[in-house]
């Protein structure tokens, strides 16, 4: 049974882990992931974002997840990351779950999110939570990151 809360301060160590870890897995850290992932206090919570964190009884905390305002209108879905003994347990798809329902209260559009193709079961669980590739939001936000080719909004909301 996976338990989604939201993040408290002490929580930063792992948020930082979990995502730096995933990360340097696939690729390298940017200097935008490391100002993210260094403070998300001032970079997430405190522009009005939020951060999700996913629990197993049997390993505590496992994964996290963040919406982000972009300060242009729209929230990206970010730094959504689960560890490695914990895949194949429901735990993205409960976090994916938790941070497209909390999105609504942000009011925000487009709900977008950027990743890389060689993410693909990741890729595949958005497509499946109703996210699709987007190329408008591709040339818009892409450029956050050098690994970005994949950009994709949640139900084709309207741009920005």
């Amino acid at each position: 049974m996976v338990t989604i809360r939201d993040f408290t301060g002490a929580d930063a160590i792992a948020f930082h882990a979990i995502n730096a870890a995933w990360i340097g897995s696939l690729f390298r850290l940017e200097p935008h992931d490391e100002a993210v992932l260094g403070n998300p206090q001032a970079n997430i919570l405190d522009r009005g974002g939020v951060i999700l964190m996913a629990e197993l009884p049997d390993q505590g905390v496992v994964g996290t997840g963040a919406l982000m305002p972009d300060g242009r209108g729209g929230v990206e879905l970010t730094k959504m990351g689960v560890t490695d003994a914990a895949q194949g347990r429901g735990v993205g798809r409960a976090l994916l779950t938790a941070l497209i329902e909390r999105s609504t209260s942000l009011h925000a559009a487009p709900l977008y999110l950027l990743t890389n193709r060689r993410c693909a079961a990741a890729i595949h669980l958005y497509e499946q939570a109703g996210f699709q590739h987007d190329a408008d939001v591709m040339a818009a936000r892409g450029a956050v990151y050098a690994r970005c080719d994949v950009a994709m909004r949640w139900r084709l909301q309207t741009a920005g």
